[in-house]
């Protein structure tokens, strides 16, 4: 699978480009609460909630002290503010229980499978977004998988599973070192304007040659870049 991952990755980087980012990687605390911000709504919601939380508010301390009900009205954007909201505020308390403070920086000691089980622990925290935050804050070589990223895969080939947390564990048994972010990026990148859940264009995907789907659509449609912002390189 590394080989086959690798030439994947090398068809999308030849294509999408290297994906940018930031100098200074977020904290693991922003990344956490951005991710849980983004399921199940696009990023720009996403980033709006983000940044209604950082505006308003002097700090996390600050969020984890106004009532549930008053998040779910900031966040209200993102949509599934009432789910959304307390998972935020469940998972601020937690940790300040824990730690006596809103610090995550304790996880840079930990391993991968540790900074996993440690954040999956708390109900609401998935697979995905503690990945993100291995990802995006800690720049482990680690691959998060969302819906577009476990659609792809299973469509090119690579993988055969079920859900994403299946795709997740398999995928990141092979993952070449230091390619995971782009790796990532770009299959969701691929997923948005190429690969979508139904009609995907085929006759103009860049992986169209290595891709092993079945049911490929060959309409001659031009894609459209509807939105390539991206909220975890953003925040």
């Amino acid at each position: 699978m590394i080989r086959e991952i690798k030439k994947i990755d090398s068809k999308l980087v030849k294509f999408f480009g290297m994906p940018e980012r930031q100098k200074r990687l977020p904290k693991p605390l922003d990344t956490l609460i951005a991710t849980i911000l983004s399921q199940n709504t696009n990023d720009k919601n996403s980033y709006r909630a983000y940044k209604n939380l950082k505006s308003k508010y002097k700090s996390w301390q600050e969020v984890s002290e106004i009532p549930r009900s008053k998040i779910e009205m900031d966040i209200k954007v993102a949509g599934l503010g009432k789910q959304k909201s307390t998972t935020i505020k469940k998972f601020l308390t937690t940790l300040k229980k824990k730690n006596e403070k809103l610090n995550m920086s304790y996880l840079k000691k930990l391993d991968d499978e540790e900074i996993l089980n440690e954040l999956t622990s708390i109900n609401g925290i998935g697979v995905k977004t503690a990945s993100c935050v291995l990802l995006f804050s800690l720049d482990r070589n680690v691959c998060p998988v969302d819906t577009h990223v476990h659609r792809t895969l299973n469509r090119i080939g690579l993988v055969k599973t079920k859900t994403p947390d299946k795709t997740f564990k398999l995928i990141n048994k092979s993952i070449p070192a230091g390619i995971a972010h782009q790796f990532h990026t770009n299959l969701i990148k691929l997923g948005r304007e190429f690969c979508k859940p139904v009609k995907p264009l085929c006759s103009v995907c860049p992986l169209r040659t290595a891709c092993r789907f079945k049911n490929k659509n060959f309409e001659t449609i031009k894609a459209k870049t509807k939105n390539n912002f991206l909220l975890l390189d953003s925040i």
